[in-house]
């Protein structure tokens, strides 16, 4: 994939210059006209705003296993609807099969406490 080259960069001096010759696209007007209640407001509407505390209980600590690389062939409609999602669609491919996976072993591990009781004669 190429990379775009449409992103500029300025040093900290070139932005003042820019701000003194008048080049400041932002509305200094509205920022000052937006009060902290209001502000609060609009953070509490924010659907992305999460106040809760985290549940970290699905947190994994340490790194995460290096991936690998492979070819693999997968329906076309599926393919479509994970790229429909946009940037990062390799990545929740790999969060849904590690879901499924997960699910699997959680199973598994029911299965076998199941059998090992019902060996016992418990349940």
């Amino acid at each position: 994939m190429r990379k775009k080259n449409d992103t500029v960069r300025y040093t900290a001096e070139q932005i003042k210059s820019k701000i003194a010759q008048g080049e400041d696209r932002t509305n200094w007007d509205k920022v000052d006209a937006v009060t902290g209640a209001r502000l609060e407001e609009s953070i509490r509407a924010d659907p992305d705003d999460i106040r809760a505390e985290p549940d970290w209980t699905q947190a994994i600590a340490g790194i995460p296993a290096p991936k690998d690389h492979i070819n693999i062939r997968i329906d076309h409609d599926v393919l479509e609807w994970f790229r429909s999602n946009g940037k990062g669609y390799q990545t929740l491919m790999n969060n849904v099969l590690r879901a499924f996976v997960q699910t699997r072993r959680q199973r598994g591990n029911m299965k076998s406490k199941s059998s090992r009781s019902a060996s016992n004669g418990t349940q």
